[in-house]
C-alpha cells in the first residue's frame, strides 16, 4: 500500500473513531453523519492514490463512487441510497439553522446508526 493511500485510511479511521464516540447523543446526528460523509470520501479517494490517479477535487460521493467502481467492482455494492442521503448532508451538516437537514428533517439517531453501520461496511 503507498504511503500516502494510507494517509487518507488513517484520516478516515479517525471518522469513524469520532462517529463512535458520538452515537447516542440526539443532539449530535448531523456530525455523525458529516463524519460518515468524510470517512466515505476518504476511502473513495484512497482508492483514487492506490492506483496513482488524479485524485479529483469533488466531494460528491456518488460521483466518486462512480469513478472507483470501474477499477474496484468490489464497491458496486455499495449502496446508492445512502451516499446519496449523506451528499444531502455535507455541506449543510456543518452549518447552524435549519441546514444539514435531510429533505424530511433533521438526521434521526437511527439515521445517525445506519450512517455508522454503512461506514464499518467501506
Amino acid at each position: 500500500m503507498r504511503h500516502a493511500t494510507a494517509e487518507w485510511l488513517k484520516a478516515g479511521a479517525l471518522d469513524l473513531r469520532t462517529m463512535e464516540k458520538l452515537l447516542g447523543d440526539e443532539h449530535l446526528t448531523c456530525i455523525v453523519a458529516f463524519h460518515a460523509q468524510q470517512l466515505a470520501e476518504k476511502t473513495f479517494k484512497a482508492l483514487f492514490e492506490e492506483q496513482c490517479l488524479d485524485i479529483p477535487k469533488i466531494h460528491s460521493l456518488v460521483t466518486l463512487w462512480r469513478r472507483v467502481v470501474p477499477s474496484w467492482p468490489e464497491f458496486e455494492k455499495v449502496d446508492e441510497d445512502i451516499l446519496c442521503r449523506l451528499d444531502l448532508l455535507y455541506i449543510d451538516a456543518r452549518y447552524p439553522g435549519n441546514l444539514g437537514l435531510l429533505p424530511d428533517g433533521a438526521p434521526r439517531e437511527e439515521d445517525a446508526r445506519n450512517f455508522y453501520i454503512f461506514s464499518l461496511e467501506l
